[in-house]
């Protein structure tokens, strides 16, 4: 209670959700000491496949024995995922006095939620400095409260695509404009480069970090990956390696999981083993990203049959998550619900052979379109309906053998459904 308490003061500090600057967060870091500049820090900027790589990365580091801090966002069920110090996540009377720390050196002035997250985060992190900071990126990172260090040990940049475009002027939605938002202010150490979508935004971000004297580590260029069979092979400058297949299902997580191993053969001064990675991306733990769900509440709705949750909210997000679903066998079945300021139609525009689709509401999200909405504004489908909760969806579903149900849209009906199974 106490902690829900804080969260609540915490955000009514502005009176927007989002107000892109940097002011605010470094005016609070300087009456703090400025801990950013204290710390080790990998940052990780992108569209898609961010969690993911922070994943690998952490579960790489962990069998090497490093000790790490990661700020990620949003959560997904509880606020606490967001802050991991020394492996573990934050418990809520350690929480609770680091807000009630934070929230009186404020002492009452505007700064948005996400900016007083970040200011914790860096504050509690310089306790541990030895220890290795994975810092994501939030909605760009040019005027991202994270884009306040003055080094770090490296820059992961994930594939890149739509998203959020109405926080950018309309003249201005555009990828170019995105890639520019994200990379243009990179730091000197070194960039490591995921696997695209496409030629022209390995182009445009090549050129857009051209004059960055950062030593450049590209997909397909200085590092790659290919599976054959059940073997999965990762190859760079130092080498190639023969490894297992990783625990996370979709041929896509192969792209996230080969970006973190690139960059943790690059930073200098960790000793990191080729058993490390063998090991590491054997136990990646992985929320609400092509999560199966194999016991709880909702899953016993569906008895023998799989049911999947995904986050996934964006175009590229479904292009991936569709590729997955083409290489099962069997009937599928989508439950979607959606926040208003997505490209509704065109993120469902990827999905190909659904058996039905299914639009909900999400729950205690007012930003959030209403199914019934959803339904009339989404074309093409014949087979679709609406219902207005999780359980009522997956019950309306005539399943037969091997059918699959997969439940997606948004990270927090993702949330939603954990918390419900």
């Amino acid at each position: 209670m106490k902690l829900q308490k804080i969260v609540e003061r915490l955000q009514k500090l502005h009176p927007k959700e989002i107000d892109l600057s940097l002011d605010r967060t470094r005016t609070l870091l300087k009456k703090l000491g400025n801990p950013q500049d204290k710390i080790n820090c990998v940052s990780v900027v992108g569209t898609n496949g961010k969690f993911s790589t922070i994943q690998a990365l952490f579960a790489i580091l962990k069998e090497a024995n490093y000790k790490c801090n990661i700020f990620t966002s949003p959560h997904i069920k509880i606020i606490n995922e967001r802050f991991v110090f020394n492996n573990k996540i934050l418990g809520d009377n350690e929480l609770v006095n680091l807000f009630s720390e934070i929230e009186e050196i404020n002492n009452g002035k505007q700064i948005t939620f996400f900016e007083i997250l970040t200011v914790a985060y860096l504050h509690y992190a310089k306790k541990y400095p030895k220890n290795i900071n994975i810092i994501e990126s939030g909605l760009f990172h040019r005027f991202d409260a994270t884009n306040i260090l003055k080094k770090n040990l490296a820059s992961i940049v994930t594939a890149i695509g739509l998203d959020h475009l109405d926080w950018l002027p309309k003249e201005e939605r555009t990828v170019k404009k995105i890639i520019f938002e994200k990379t243009s202010n990179l730091l000197n150490s070194k960039i490591i480069i995921a696997k695209q979508s496409s030629d022209e935004i390995n182009k445009n971000i090549e050129n857009t970090i051209k004059d960055n004297p950062s030593k450049k580590i590209i997909f397909n260029k200085n590092y790659s990956y290919i599976l054959k069979e059940n073997d999965f092979y990762f190859e760079d400058e130092f080498g190639g390696l023969k490894l297992p297949r990783p625990n996370l299902p979709g041929e896509f997580q192969l792209e996230n999981i080969s970006t973190a191993i690139a960059t943790v053969r690059q930073l200098t001064g960790y000793l990191v083993t080729n058993e490390h990675i063998k090991r590491g991306i054997t136990k990646i733990k992985s929320i609400a990203r092509l999560q199966e769900l194999k016991s709880g509440k909702l899953k016993d709705l569906v008895k023998n049959n799989l049911l999947y949750v995904d986050g996934s909210h964006n175009p590229l997000g479904a292009k991936v998550l569709n590729q997955y679903l083409q290489s099962i066998n069997s009937n599928k079945h989508i439950i979607l619900g959606m926040m208003s300021n997505k490209d509704h139609n065109e993120y469902m525009s990827y999905f190909k052979d659904i058996k039905s689709l299914t639009t909900i509401d999400i729950p205690n999200q007012p930003n959030a379109i209403k199914g019934n909405k959803l339904k009339n504004k989404i074309k093409n489908f014949k087979n679709i309906k609406y219902q207005n909760s999780i359980k009522d969806a997956i019950t309306s579903i005539d399943l037969q053998e091997n059918d699959i149900i997969l439940i997606t849209g948004s990270l927090y009906l993702a949330g939603e459904v954990l918390n419900l199974n």
